[in-house]
C-alpha cells in the first residue's frame, strides 16, 4: 500500500507530467459550474474550504486588513496569513491577478460582503451539515 506521495520525492519527469496534466485539465474548464464540478469532485469540502479561506486571506491582506482583523474575521490561523503574505510578496503572482480578475467582472455591490456567511465558512458547514458537527455542537451548546 503506497502512502502520501511528496512533492521533494517525485523525479523532475514526474512532477511535470503530474503538474502539466493537472494544469491543462483545469484549463480547459470553460464554465463556473464545470469548474464547480471538477472541484466538487477532486478535493473534499475541507480542502475547498481551506483554499477558499486562502483566496479570502489574500484579498484581505490586499485590501490592506492587519494579520488581527483577518485572524479574527475568518478564523485563520497566523502562519496561514503569513504563508498566503509570503505568496503576495515573492509569489508568482497567481493571486493578485486572480482577485483582479474577480473584483472587474464582479463589482462590489455583487461580491460577498459578511465574511460570517460565506459558502464553505465554518459557520455555513455547520449549518450545512449539522450531523458532520454534532459532537462539536452538542459540547459548545451554552
Amino acid at each position: 500500500m503506497a502512502g502520501k506521495v511528496k512533492y521533494r520525492n517525485l523525479s523532475q519527469a514526474e512532477r511535470k507530467i503530474y503538474l502539466g496534466e493537472f494544469y491543462s485539465m483545469v484549463s480547459l474548464l470553460k464554465s463556473r459550474d464545470e469548474v464547480k464540478r471538477f472541484f466538487k469532485d477532486l478535493l473534499t469540502l475541507s480542502e475547498i474550504v481551506m483554499i477558499s479561506r486562502r483566496i479570502q486571506v489574500a484579498k484581505m491582506l490586499l485590501e490592506g486588513y492587519f494579520y488581527k482583523d483577518i485572524r479574527k474575521k475568518l478564523g485563520v490561523g497566523f502562519s496561514t496569513i503569513r504563508q498566503v503574505d509570503r505568496w503576495l510578496r515573492y509569489g508568482f503572482g497567481g493571486y493578485k491577478e486572480i482577485i483582479k480578475k474577480y473584483k472587474k467582472k464582479y463589482p462590489k455591490e455583487k461580491q460577498i460582503k459578511a465574511i460570517g456567511n460565506l459558502p464553505f465558512s465554518v459557520d455555513w458547514l455547520k449549518k450545512k451539515y449539522p450531523l458532520h458537527f454534532l459532537l462539536f455542537n452538542l459540547t459548545n451548546k451554552k
